[in-house]
């Protein structure tokens, strides 16, 4: 294949790493940023998003040689944007040569340049620079698209994400590589080719397959309320009748139940999936359960010759809609990298954390300390109000405060207007607080805290409360 030459100027087609081409411009480097050594590369700016990149000029195409090809390969919303934004790009420009008669600007005024987002490539490690003029960095999808496997340190903007990161791959070994995307705004998710089952569709199930539908992916559903599947059938969903035949039909299944029993039985039951495993095919238990109930289904899946992963999410049902879930993976590294889309479409990250069994211990502890922190919020508005404080006041310093978050004002409005529609049920905490403790009994360390906090869920549930959302905790303080 002949090589094409390049200059400033020219548009083009960059790729980074493992993500789809997107569109560029070549453009001239900011006086003090250096080309990196030893490659070579050319300086783009990515349309639709002020992202720039030094680009390896194998990574690089012609725009208009390979528009249709890409346009072909890559969809989304966000996609379809930046394509829009060449297409105005060049009108402007014809529009420019038409009227130009070199008398160029008659007021000689020249358009302030922007400061510019960088995303330095060395390898598939990638840093960034953050604009202040942009919104932030959580809210722009194509940014985050590139801000995955950092190891370089990044400018202080970015300090804290590059920080974090950088402490789990010491000191646990862990590493992210997913992607933070919002799936409602991001469109450029390339979806896997393989068949993907999906089976439990319950507050998170649900928010996942519709993600996972919207992204391309070809999906396989099943509930055990068979009246469930019926709306993902009309986005395009395909009806499994049994887990078995899922397992069989599909290259991935994923699995989202309510605790170790159900995960157990969808495995092990009649017609469970362990009768579809053959040779190759993957299972992922996204359920939180306890590190035995994975150890073991991890041991039976792999012993037909299938590929295990656990995959437990932390977030809430609309995190789940909104494609933001945090998602906790451990057990075979090669499913982990095979699922990239699917968790790029269901969360906003994912974190790889060794062996099988670690995801579940490590959503168990925060899921204990989530459980906790809400009882403790539930008891200090009720001290509040048989002390003659306002409860609102006490919500509007509270939030003012380093405790501040959205999870805290959420859950505090709800309680104040007595709305408790489920958006993490009440019942799966109080069973996350009892596998936690059970998991420190196992280790001998203390959880006091999470076992007062279970008390206190343990009255929310005889007072009828188990099917609320958790925030109905505050009903065990006030009957």
């Amino acid at each position: 294949m002949a090589t094409v030459h390049l200059r400033i100027g020219d548009l083009v087609w960059g790729k980074l790493g493992r993500y789809p081409p997107w569109p560029g411009k070549i453009v001239s480097p900011p006086k003090d940023l250096k080309k990196p050594r030893g490659k070579k590369c050319h300086f783009v700016k990515f349309f639709g998003t002020e992202d720039h990149a030094w680009i390896k000029v194998e990574q690089l195409k012609p725009y208009h040689a390979h528009k249709e090809e890409m346009i072909k390969i890559n969809k989304g919303k966000r996609f379809q944007q930046a394509v829009d934004a060449v297409e105005d790009f060049l009108k402007k420009a014809k529009g420019k040569e038409q009227n130009s008669d070199g008398k160029g600007d008659p007021k000689g005024k020249k358009t302030p340049n922007k400061p510019l987002k960088i995303l330095e490539e060395d390898d598939e490690d990638l840093s960034a620079l953050k604009d202040p003029s942009e919104k932030p960095v959580k809210d722009d999808p194509h940014f985050h698209h590139f801000l995955l496997s950092q190891s370089e340190k990044p400018a202080s903007s970015m300090e804290p994400i590059s920080k974090r990161l950088k402490i789990i791959e010491e000191d646990t070994g862990s590493t992210s590589i997913q992607a933070a995307d919002s799936t409602a705004i991001n469109g450029s998710i390339t979806p896997t080719d393989k068949r993907i089952g999906f089976l439990g569709l319950g507050l998170m199930g649900s928010g996942i397959v519709s993600n996972l539908l919207k992204m391309g992916h070809v999906v396989t559903v099943w509930n055990r309320t068979a009246e469930k599947c019926d709306l993902f059938i009309q986005e395009g969903a395909r009806l499994g009748r049994t887990p078995a035949e899922v397992a069989s039909m599909c290259d991935i299944t994923f699995s989202c139940v309510s605790d170790p029993k159900a995960a157990r039985d969808l495995v092990l039951g009649p017609s469970g999936v362990l009768q579809g495993i053959r040779p190759g095919k993957c299972y992922i238990e996204m359920s939180t359960v306890d590190p035995e109930t994975i150890t073991e289904l991890s041991q039976v899946i792999t012993s037909r010759g299938g590929r295990f992963l656990e995959a437990p999410v932390a977030g809430s049902q609309q995190l789940s809609n909104d494609g933001m879930l945090v998602i906790l993976a451990a057990g075979d590294r090669t499913v982990y990298e095979d699922c990239s889309s699917c968790f790029q479409a269901m969360g906003k990250t994912s974190f790889f954390l060794g062996e099988a069994g670690n995801a579940a211990r490590m959503m168990l502890i925060l899921n204990m300390v989530q459980g906790s922190f809400m009882a403790t919020i539930a008891e200090g508005l009720t001290l509040a109000q048989a002390t003659g404080q306002s409860q609102q006041t006490f919500l509007d310093i509270l939030c003012q405060g380093q405790m501040a978050s959205t999870f805290v004002d959420q859950k505090c409005q709800n309680i104040l207007q007595g709305n408790f529609k489920p958006d993490y049920y009440l019942k799966h905490i109080q069973k996350d607080l009892r596998l936690a403790i059970s998991m420190g009994d196992m280790a001998n360390h203390p959880t006091p805290m999470a076992a007062a906090a279970n008390e206190v869920y343990k009255r929310a549930k005889a007072l009828d409360q188990s099917d609320n959302d958790i925030s109905a905790v505050y009903r065990a303080y006030i009957h």
